[in-house]
């Protein structure tokens, strides 16, 4: 079993959270106050999760140099203060940075026992299976 460090912790809190204020923001009619906030705590959160030398290399790799453009103009954009436009941007860079990951989290949901038997369903399926296809859309 792999150990946790105590800024893996912090860092788990702080992405949370940011997802928080992030859930929040575009609740409460795309505040840019709590996006901006959100924004900064879940990049920080990453950062105290894998590392920054890791993260650095995750968003700078050759392939991804389109999707984290996106996504760092769509966080300037919410910063400066229109935050419908940065946010559509940062969701479209953020899809495309983790398009490679939706194979491996549908895999895994589909294991979890009530989240699979949905995820099974006949008119989820076919959406769920196109999301998990592994060919890379970057």
């Amino acid at each position: 079993m792999m150990e946790v460090t105590d800024c893996q912790k912090i860092g788990v809190g702080l992405a949370g959270f940011g997802i928080t204020f992030l859930f929040l923001g575009v609740l409460f009619f795309f505040d840019k106050g709590l996006l901006a906030f959100g924004n900064i705590l879940f990049i920080s959160g990453l950062g105290c999760v894998i590392g920054l030398e890791r993260t650095f290399r995750f968003f700078f790799q050759r392939h991804k140099v389109k999707a984290t453009g996106f996504f760092v103009i769509g966080i300037l954009i919410v910063l400066i203060g229109w935050p419908v436009i940065g946010m559509c941007l940062e969701m479209y860079g953020f899809f495309l940075l983790f398009s490679g990951f939706f194979p491996v989290a549908v895999n895994f949901l589909r294991r979890v026992p009530i989240i699979g038997t949905v995820l099974n369903l006949p008119g989820i399926s076919s959406i769920v299976n196109r999301l998990g296809e592994s060919n890379s859309m970057v």
